[in-house]
């Protein structure tokens, strides 16, 4: 496996094997949501806290289900090409160790077709009559060999839409008693690791860049820029849908609002 020596060097010298496109024009983000909390205030995240304020947002299944549909949707209702074709369910695994808590990242096969050797959470297409929570289940047992018992579904955090890809993913956030036992399948996942919460809100790991393409996208703002996260995690840079989900996740776990919540995203 080798790195692509013409990806973006944006990231400090970091070192990643996965591939990040160049859009046409690149802006420098704003600063992470959580910027202007102290050291103190990110981490001692336990799993009762992070639970905790889940649950204070409405996210938990004892208060709110699921939404069947994501919300940004209703923004480009309108647009054929918003039509949905694929349904997908991610499992967003948490557990605690030495009063913090991690959760659960994949980097996907350099053999698959598409988003090869990108950082993902553990999860796939929903099929037939399967519920987000059993699918999400069911596809982190097939990538990484987690027991579904082992798992103990909580929570979500917002549903989102992919439209050049014509699909959306559900994120179901389960908890685990402890760090798990895990065995990567090679034909879908080149790597299972965990990361913490704390590690994800130090300075410096979060990145926000203000992406530009000639097609404009759903969700751009007058001059047809779009935000774009990135987490740089210990060999590797976390981006995309994955990036967006955990933004959520430790917005809530450290009680900050998300700027860009109620945005339109592509």
């Amino acid at each position: 496996m080798s790195c692509n020596a013409d990806r973006p060097s944006r990231f400090g010298g970091h070192q990643y094997p996965q591939v990040i496109p160049v859009p046409d024009e690149i802006r420098r983000g704003g600063p992470a949501p959580w910027a202007d909390l102290s050291e103190s205030e990110r981490s001692n995240l336990s799993l009762s806290l992070v639970l905790g304020r889940l649950r204070e947002q409405g996210r938990t299944f004892d208060v709110a289900s699921i939404p069947a549909e994501p919300r940004e949707m209703a923004g480009v209702a309108e647009s054929v090409s918003t039509l949905i074709s694929r349904r997908s369910a991610v499992l967003v695994g948490l557990f605690e160790e030495e009063g913090e808590t991690h959760v659960i990242l994949t980097r996907r096969s350099f053999q698959l077709r598409s988003h090869r050797g990108e950082i993902a959470f553990p999860g796939g297409r929903v099929d037939g009559a399967e519920t987000f929570i059993e699918a999400a289940l069911r596809e982190a047992q097939e990538e990484v060999g987690l027991e579904p018992s082992l798992v103990d579904p909580v929570a979500w955090l917002n549903p989102i839409v992919t439209f050049a890809s014509g699909s959306a993913m559900w994120p179901v956030v389960g908890v685990l008693e402890g760090r798990p036992t895990m065995v990567a399948d090679p034909d879908e996942v080149e790597r299972v690791f965990t990361v913490a919460l704390a590690d994800l809100l130090k300075e410096g790991a979060f990145v926000e860049e203000r992406w530009r393409r000639e097609l404009q996208r759903p969700g751009s703002d007058t001059d047809g820029f779009f935000p774009i996260y990135f987490f740089q995690v210990p060999g590797d840079v976390v981006w995309g849908a994955t990036a967006r989900v955990l933004t959520e996740l430790l917005c809530a776990a450290v009680g900050v609002v998300w700027p860009d919540a109620s945005r339109v995203w592509a």
